[in-house]
């Protein structure tokens, strides 16, 4: 018996981590133990008070049942104040504040609310993979934007709005960027404001990397008007170490907040509460908790540069996130040649730049979600193997 997949997947592949991973488990099965440098995922546990406050609501006898679509109220004034007080952007927390299951979630929740056949959405290329499924799945088309180097993993938005954009209703941005590294400057946050206003086009910011690196936290939301044209997701992932808890959250106008609340609320049945008061916890604390962060990714960094050296090729040293993005070497063909190779000779796997677009061919993207001793080990693997 053979059941035939609905259209809006046929185009949709699965993602390539997925495949890469069950690659690279075989590989470890195998006896072959490979050093993952590929996926942002963050190896360092949340701070202890929120692990506690999870454990002793948990503990409770009346914290388990289903819990609101909106979030409880204690969770959204944590993220209004968190913006307040890093971001310097008022929201109210009743109406502009939208708790998620992971800010993943909310790209999709985002186009199943506006996107439709006979749509566009405007997607970097290179991106995050997910932009670019959302749409599809929704209906809608994709339509590429290209990052350069050459413009500093900007859009030209003067370029864009000479085409036509009349089937344009939103358009995905990031900055920090993922996968590049960079950072985007006021000046163009007020320019891409008012393109979004002259041409009637959702700006849609995609903000999980703002405290990755970063001494400013920026957030569109601080320009002047972006109200009117931006919704923002935000995350607790990188920023808390809370990867796997599922923890994001949009922001922005209460007209859209509601109209995506109206697909969410058909989607899950709440977060489960003791989460929701962790996350308060971790929304909570202050600079000082960021900085140790930063600390030990700035380490790390050294690290990855160091590697890259080996490999010889070129990055930006100001980059911020969770990565290091890198030009390759003339010597290789793209980044998954080099990918591969550093994978089956070193037994090292680094993320190809394609997979984020055909921008990011001539590329390669480290993780720095690996303690210091697991660097050191890897440029030792590839010390040996790769240049021999």
């Amino acid at each position: 018996m053979h059941i035939q997949v609905a259209k809006r997947l046929q185009g949709t592949e699965e993602y390539y981590f997925s495949k890469k991973l069950r690659e690279i488990e075989q590989m470890n099965q195998d006896g072959t133990k490979v050093i993952n440098l590929g996926i942002g995922s963050p190896d360092l546990p949340p701070h202890p008070s929120v692990v506690e406050a999870l454990h002793s609501n948990a503990a409770l006898p009346n914290t388990h049942a289903y819990q609101g679509y909106k979030g409880i109220p204690a969770l959204r004034k944590a993220m209004a104040d968190w913006y307040h007080r890093f971001y310097h952007v008022t929201l109210n927390p009743d109406t502009e504040v939208l708790p998620l299951i992971g800010s993943k979630e909310g790209i999709m929740h985002i186009c199943m609310t506006y996107l439709q056949t006979g749509d566009e959405a405007l997607v970097p290329n290179p991106g995050y993979p997910t932009y670019r499924s959302a749409v599809s799945l929704s209906g809608a088309t994709v339509r590429d934007y290209d990052l350069t180097a050459e413009n500093n993993w900007l859009p030209d938005l003067d370029a864009l709005a000479k085409t036509d954009l009349s089937k344009v209703k939103l358009m995905w941005v990031n900055y920090p960027n993922m996968p590049t590294g960079a950072k985007a400057t006021r000046e163009f946050a007020q320019k891409l404001i008012a393109f979004g206003k002259a041409n009637n086009i959702l700006i849609c910011h995609d903000n999980p990397y703002s405290f990755i690196l970063n001494e400013e936290p920026v957030s569109l939301l601080q320009e002047e008007g972006a109200k009117e044209v931006v919704l923002e997701l935000n995350s607790l992932s990188k920023s808390s170490n809370m990867a796997g808890w599922r923890v994001g959250m949009l922001v922005g106008k209460a007209e859209w907040i509601n109209e995506v609340l109206r697909f969410k609320s058909n989607m899950d049945s709440g977060m489960f509460q003791p989460l929701q008061m962790a996350a308060v916890k971790a929304l909570e604390l202050g600079k000082d908790w960021y900085d140790q962060l930063n600390a030990i990714y700035r380490s790390r960094r050294e690290k990855v540069f160091q590697l890259l050296d080996m490999l010889h090729c070129e990055y930006d040293k100001n980059q911020v996130g969770m990565f290091v993005w890198a030009k390759i070497p003339a010597t290789y063909d793209n980044g998954y040649t080099l990918s591969d190779a550093v994978l089956y000779k070193s037994r090292v796997f680094i993320t190809p730049g394609g997979i984020f677009g055909s921008n990011g061919n001539g590329y390669i993207r480290v993780s720095l979600c690996q303690d210091v001793k697991v660097f050191d080990e890897a440029i030792e693997r590839i010390k040996n193997t790769i240049n021999n």
